[in-house]
């Protein structure tokens, strides 16, 4: 990690809490050999200089529900409001304004066939200024949900990991969200380590009872406790989304091979032109160019590659970002 901020300890907090975003400050401390004043201190400094949010997430693939990547072409001057704009609505994940300010990445996480088709099918199409807009349907989850990018860096050890991975028990039932859920989990897409109390106040259950429901929601899949963060931070500056075209029979190798890339933050079968496609997480520009270059460019089945670098990053999980 190179930093003039933000140090190891710092890498390690945040791993940590990838692992287990509920975990007390005592807990990651005892593993992470600091005391728990230093990790309030830390995560503390994180979320107002780094832009650490932990936040739930309900995990589209586990649930079957559709999720769809947009490429949306704008007109020079209209693309940051309307990415803006795209970032205020609860059924959007990742954006990104990207081709020197003209085309928007976005992430859909529509939880009703009604949101997808008014995104979709009503409120995009009549927004004046889109040029053209490419709906890829995500069909097979390669990387990314549940499993983060931060471990790739390895700045736990499998031992720490495994003391503070959460003691959810045993699978009870398919996933699935129940109207009854729904307060429950609106306080924890805004805070996803709110405590017992404020989650009682909002459900009106009891701590017991709540506690017993998110545990079940966690372990079935259904949900995910994740953290979001400038990875600025960690002197990763630059990203790129990469539309990826592989032969038929080689769609599978390429992107289970994906996955096992450092710079893979995200990789998913998708519908469309490509069927493949990728976020990448690098150094610099110079860094991106070797991967293209370097362990993109060897795999075998690959066809074509188009990228598409990041001009800027308007919205991480759930929380529009503010412009640099």
């Amino acid at each position: 990690m190179e930093s003039d901020v933000f140090d190891e300890l710092d890498l390690r907090l945040l791993h940590a809490l990838e692992v287990n975003g509920r975990a007390s400050f005592s807990r990651i401390g005892a593993v992470l050999g600091v005391s728990d004043q230093t990790v309030a201190r830390r995560y503390r400094r994180l979320c107002a200089e780094g832009g650490l949010r932990v936040v739930l997430l309900r995990d589209a693939q586990a649930l079957g529900r559709d999720q769809w990547m947009l490429r949306v072409r704008c007109a020079p001057d209209s693309a940051t409001a309307i990415s803006d704009a795209l970032a205020k609505r609860p059924d959007t994940g990742w954006i990104g304004l990207a081709s020197g300010g003209t085309e928007i990445v976005c992430m859909t996480r529509p939880r009703s066939p009604g949101e997808h088709d008014e995104l979709l099918l009503g409120r995009l199409p009549r927004t004046p200024s889109v040029v053209e807009i490419r709906a890829h349907q995500l069909l097979h989850r390669f990387y990314g949900g549940p499993a983060g990018w931060l471990q790739k860096f390895h700045a736990l050890t499998p031992e720490e990991i495994a003391a503070l991975h959460p003691d959810l028990g045993p699978v009870d039932g398919p996933a699935r969200i129940d109207p009854d859920d729904e307060p429950l989990l609106a306080v924890l897409e805004r805070d996803g380590r709110a405590g017992l109390p404020e989650l009682q106040r909002a459900t009106g259950r009891s701590e017991s009872a709540v506690r017993r429901r998110l545990t079940a929601l966690l372990a079935s899949g259904a949900v995910y406790i994740d953290i979001e963060y400038n990875s600025e931070t960690l002197g990763y500056g630059r990203g790129a989304a990469l539309w990826i075209t592989t032969e038929p029979g080689a769609l599978e190798p390429v992107g289970r091979a994906l996955a096992e890339h450092d710079e893979i933050a995200f990789a998913s079968a998708t519908a469309g032109v490509s069927n493949i496609v990728v976020t990448v997480v690098v150094k610099d520009t110079a860094a991106l160019y070797a991967y293209l270059s370097g362990p993109l460019g060897w795999l075998e089945g690959v066809r074509h590659v188009e990228a598409t670098p990041f001009l800027r990053r308007v919205k991480q999980l759930t929380y529009q970002r503010a412009p640099r």
